[in-house]
């Protein structure tokens, strides 16, 4: 039997420990019990209880002091010394979790680990030779939905950490709690990419045009403008969000069964906010 993991990333800000916090209590008010990991050496303050933590094995603090490396670099250097590790720390750390259980790895917000610098990636590499079952979950701020450039380029950094990580992916608009006004959101959820195109082209020179066309078509070939809204106040919105999350991971026999039923009280398919990049790899 396998083991499952959520690895939590997303930009700086987007809620990545929120929502692990919430996520730790929403489990345990259904009864289910799951192991939150701090991946980020930076952290400070935990709301939720940590399983295990990477500062037992390097702080970003005390790399700071001691190398005098500033934030982003020492942070960089945490992640390479976690990277050589991997085998003795991390297999130790992990060894006590067995068969069905389930871990939820907070991940730093520096976007160029999920991008191009391949830290991730080989931690990805030897999870799945532990025979764990993973899936992403990218985070993006409500916030960016509010003005198309930024939605674009949320969705371009989420594709290119999906590209990177290859592993079944799930979307996610956090803070949705927070918007004002949740209707200027819906359009964005699963959007019309000739509407995208539109608003792009209309508040961008005419020189972008081009440019623009080639990056809706982008997104649309991945079908990658498909989102889940998260409500944290919401029980509802959480188990909705899970239940996909789930199905992505295989993890129990019913989970498919919940997001038909949570689907048909939110007008949504079963595909909604989530991709298999799998795919992406067949089309690159």
């Amino acid at each position: 039997m396998p083991r499952y993991a959520q690895l939590v990333i997303g930009p700086a800000g987007s809620g990545k420990s929120t929502y692990c916090a919430n996520l730790y209590q929403h489990c345990q008010s259904i009864g289910r019990v799951v192991h939150i990991v701090n991946f980020d050496p930076a952290a400070e303050n935990f709301e939720y209880p940590v399983s295990v933590d990477i500062r037992e094995l390097v702080s970003l603090e005390d790399v700071m002091e001691e190398l005098k490396l500033g934030p982003n670099g020492g942070l960089m250097y945490c992640m390479e010394y976690m990277e050589e590790n991997l085998d003795e720390w991390l297999h130790e750390e992990l060894d006590d979790y067995i068969d069905d259980d389930y871990l939820v790895f907070d991940c730093p917000g520096q976007i160029e680990l999920y991008s191009h610098v391949p830290i991730l990636r080989t931690f990805v590499d030897q999870l799945k030779r532990w025979d764990f079952n993973i899936c992403a979950v990218y985070l993006l701020d409500a916030q960016f939905a509010s003005d198309v450039a930024k939605f674009i380029s949320g969705c371009m950094a989420s594709l290119s950490a999906m590209v990177q990580l290859e592993l079944p992916h799930v979307n996610i608009l956090s803070k949705m709690d927070l918007c004002p006004n949740k209707k200027d959101i819906e359009r964005f959820l699963d959007p019309d990419v000739q509407m995208l195109l539109a608003d792009l082209n209309r508040h961008m020179p005419p020189s972008f045009m081009k440019l623009n066309r080639a990056i809706a078509h982008l997104v649309d070939d991945y079908s990658l403008v498909n989102f889940l809204p998260l409500d944290i106040t919401d029980e509802e919105s959480f188990q909705y969000v899970l239940s996909h999350i789930d199905m992505a991971l295989q993890f129990g026999e019913d989970a498919e069964v919940k997001i038909r039923d949570q689907d048909a009280d939110f007008g949504g398919g079963t595909e909604a906010g989530g991709y298999n990049s799998d795919d992406a790899v067949d089309d690159v």
